[in-house]
């Protein structure tokens, strides 16, 4: 995985991500806000053997005092130096427990003994700091043979407090920023690992790429989630909104069908959907819509016997069409609609629902009827998903090919793949598949005009010349 992915992966899952960084830090300072306060403080003694008065006698001191501070610092975490403390504070404790609050270690290269205390209280922490320094220095004078009568005590090996405790004035434990900060970076860490996870084992096709690593199939377009309110037709807008957003995806898909076969263009192009609800009915009348608009006649079939939504969609009549063409009660001419507002954009809806579609659709009538619907410009044909049903497989064999509408965020990969099988197994020709919902955040803005020109500009230039080349293509 690249960089990218990760980002991709992020983008997609970051609501996951940032609730678990959420929790996982919330949880970190709650158990920080339970846990007992914990104060410090440190006191220091300093090891001598006094003063010889000479140089040489001074230096030789002060090699021995290093020596044998580190072993004071072992005689400083005895239990005999603990009940000297207890019984110096009065404290309702054991040696083996006391012990273990305290830390001492010899500064390095110095004469210098440090004892860390740890108490409840800040308080309590000093007390214990200086009760020990001087436990200490009554272990160190009772070893050197101080109270012996040996050497005297302020001739022989002796501790001296160099620094008294100060009173702490926070705890050291619990460090509730340092363990929230911990508990945000491990939550993050398990939300990538979520998010890398979910994604790794999500089989849904969000992206182009997703498609064509799937599918081995072009993705010929990408058309933004539509959302609610936005009318069937919309590829006459030419706004910023998102039916304006939607309407650039469906030019910029029938740009891309122009240059798809040069030299044999299709003529009969069927749109279609592995499962019902991925908006091909939609799309294919855009695609038509799109296509007239440009100046190259069309005709809209609604092939899907089974569930027909063009002539809700379009709100044209739905009283004859396409049936009554394919069992010979009407002739073609007779059973073609026109759009009310579009030039050039023919509808020929599904009339009466059969018993038989998929006869129908694949009878010999139904592939005159095409034929004969060529001659009049292009086709485009609305046909049922291809997962349920044969229908659409029967109907794309005898048009020039499918293009096969996918939901972004819902289709799986196998049901693509499936559906992609299902062309080829009639040796129908896949042309595409057109990603459909997409996040408009990652189809990015529909205002076009700071091109260099407006939208009612777009609609008068580009309807009469560029469009009009990609209508000569098709």
């Amino acid at each position: 995985m690249e960089l990218a992915d990760y980002l991709r992966i992020l983008r997609n899952h970051w609501i996951a991500v940032t609730a678990m960084v959420i929790v996982a830090a919330a949880a970190a300072f709650g158990w920080s806000s339970v846990q007992p306060k914990v104060y410090a403080a440190s006191s220091s003694g300093f090891v001598t053997s006094g003063s010889g008065g000479d140089a040489g006698l001074d230096n030789l001191n002060d090699v021995l005092s290093k020596s044998r501070a580190a072993s004071y610092v072992v005689l400083a975490k005895d239990r005999e130096t603990a009940s000297i403390v207890i019984d110096d504070l009065d404290l309702d404790t054991t040696p083996e427990s006391l012990v273990g609050s305290i830390d001492a270690a010899q500064t390095p290269d110095t004469v210098i003994i440090q004892i860390t205390a740890r108490s409840s209280t800040p308080e309590g922490a000093q007390e214990l700091a200086d009760a020990w320094v001087s436990a200490l220095a009554q272990r160190v004078n009772a070893v050197e043979g101080g109270d012996k009568g040996g050497r005297k005590g302020d001739q022989g090996m002796r501790i001296e407090v160099s620094e008294s405790a100060q009173l702490p004035t926070a705890p050291v434990s619990p460090q509730v920023q340092r363990n929230v900060l911990l508990g945000a970076v491990l939550g993050g860490l398990l939300g990538l690992g979520y998010a890398v996870a979910r994604s790794l084992l999500d089989r849904r096709l969000r992206s182009p790429e997703d498609v064509e690593r799937a599918a081995q199939v072009a993705v010929v377009g990408t058309v933004p989630d539509l959302g609610k309110g936005v009318p069937g037709l919309f590829v006459s807008d030419t706004g910023a909104g998102v039916s304006g957003q939607a309407a650039e995806a469906v030019r910029r898909l029938r740009t891309n069908l122009s240059y798809m076969d040069v030299d044999n263009p299709p003529r009969a192009i069927v749109v279609t959907s592995p499962k019902q609800g991925d908006g091909k009915s939609t799309l294919a009348a855009n695609l038509a819509g799109a296509i007239a608009m440009s100046g190259q006649p069309v005709t809209l079939v609604d092939a899907d016997l089974r569930r027909p939504n063009v002539a809700a969609l379009l709100g044209v009549d739905d009283a004859v069409g396409l049936t009554d063409v394919l069992t010979g009660r009407l002739p073609l001419s007779e059973s073609i609609q026109t759009h009310p507002t579009i030039e050039g954009f023919s509808i020929l809806t599904a009339g009466s629902r059969p018993p038989n579609p998929s006869e129908i659709l694949g009878s010999q009538a139904m592939r005159t009827a095409i034929a004969e619907l060529t001659t009049r410009g292009l086709v485009v044909i609305d046909a049922p998903p291809l997962l349920p049903v044969t229908d659409a497989a029967v109907v794309a064999h005898g048009a020039d090919g499918a293009i096969v509408t996918v939901s972004a965020g819902s289709t799986l990969d196998t049901e693509l793949v499936t559906a992609i099988e299902h062309l080829q197994a009639v040796h129908a020709r896949p042309l595409g598949v057109i990603l459909n919902r997409v996040s408009r955040r990652a189809v990015g803005a529909g205002n076009y005009a700071h091109y260099g020109y407006a939208p009612d500009d777009y609609v008068e230039t580009a309807g009469r010349d560029t469009a009009k080349q990609d209508a000569g293509r098709l």
